[in-house]
């Protein structure tokens, strides 16, 4: 028979720690899309060069962080660099590795929208006068945004729920670390990871409904 009882005011009790918990994890998932959309466009540029060093580098970053798991990237850059006698910490390492994984991700969403804009677009900027970072800033960036905007949201969602995967590495103050350290002290199992998953579906639902309406306010033609 059923006898499990619920006692759902001590895991709320905790809420504020958790609460805690979930900055830190946007804090990672943010810090990993800032680091990582940099990192793309510079691989995205890369791919698209007629160096083949270069070329090989982002093809080898891509295929890594798209064929294999994401604890493994984690699990690489914080016992796998510590082989070598480079030691990071939790943080960083789960750092590390959601940015390499965003990174990868990112570059490839850049280069199928810089696919889908056409070669005329930056032709007709240069017939005008502009430089070639003008035109790829004022004309091409622009259009290459619009067309990534909404996948790139998508990977801050997997940004915030890959962080859960730093407990493996010894994370413990995210939203995931925090409520595995609680249930540990009071067994309350069930309700502790009800309220962890409620929290970070109330933050994907905000990053997804913010972008549909940013994309609506700046893309609406």
């Amino acid at each position: 028979m059923f006898s499990y009882t619920f006692q759902w005011k001590q895991a709320l009790a905790k809420l504020p720690l958790m609460l805690d918990g979930a900055l830190v994890t946007i804090e990672i998932a943010l810090l990993s899309m800032a680091i990582g959309i940099v990192l793309a466009v510079v691989l995205t540029g890369f791919r698209l060069s007629n160096n083949r060093f270069l070329v090989a580098i982002t093809t080898t970053w891509v295929e890594l962080a798209r064929n294999t798991p994401a604890l493994f990237q984690i699990y690489m850059a914080h016992f796998g660099v510590a082989s070598f006698g480079v030691h990071f910490s939790p943080y960083v390492s789960l750092l590390i590795g959601i940015t390499f994984n965003n990174a990868g991700y990112l570059s490839e969403n850049f280069r199928g929208a810089l696919k889908a804009i056409p070669d005329t677009q930056a032709r007709a900027a240069r017939s005008l006068g502009m430089s070639a970072v003008q035109a790829f800033g004022y004309v091409v960036l622009p259009q290459m945004l619009r067309i990534a905007f909404l996948p790139m949201t998508n990977q801050m969602v997997w940004a915030i729920l890959m962080t859960s995967l730093g407990i493996t590495v010894g994370m413990n103050f995210d939203l995931y670390g925090v409520t595995q350290d609680l249930n540990a002290l009071t067994f309350r199992t069930f309700e502790l990871f009800a309220l962890a998953a409620v929290i970070f579906y109330v933050m994907t639902k905000i990053i997804q409904i913010g972008a549909r309406l940013i994309a609506t306010r700046l893309f609406r033609y």
